[in-house]
């Protein structure tokens, strides 16, 4: 688990406290952090998103990442790791994009 490059400086609370690690985040899945309502995915090697924990639904919460989907357990919607987009119904409208900084190892909300 190889270090970063050290002195990386600043970004105290810029966007609040780090949500996450990034090996944290699996590569082609992710993590449901239900407190701040937002799933953290890494699509593929190096590439860190957020979206909306919230199901575009019925407003229910979004409960797990597994093979490249975001399942929501209430109807079975499931959304796509790579933009939000919807796999399957009955939900309609994607998961909305959430801002998020990367540093070094750290992940924090924007």
């Amino acid at each position: 688990n190889g270090g970063g490059s050290g002195g990386s400086s600043g970004g105290d609370a810029a966007g609040g406290t780090p949500l996450a690690s990034t090996a944290d985040i699996p590569e082609g899945g992710g993590k449901v952090f239900a407190d701040q309502k937002v799933v953290v995915v890494q699509p593929s090697a190096g590439e860190f998103k957020a979206y909306s924990a919230t199901c575009t639904h019925q407003g229910c919460a979004v409960k797990s990442v597994s093979d490249g989907l975001i399942n929501c357990p209430c109807h079975n919607s499931n959304f796509s790791v790579t933009d939000g987009s919807v796999n399957s119904g009955p939900a309609t409208k994607p998961l909305p994009e959430v801002q998020i900084t990367v540093d070094g190892d750290s992940i924090t909300l924007a």
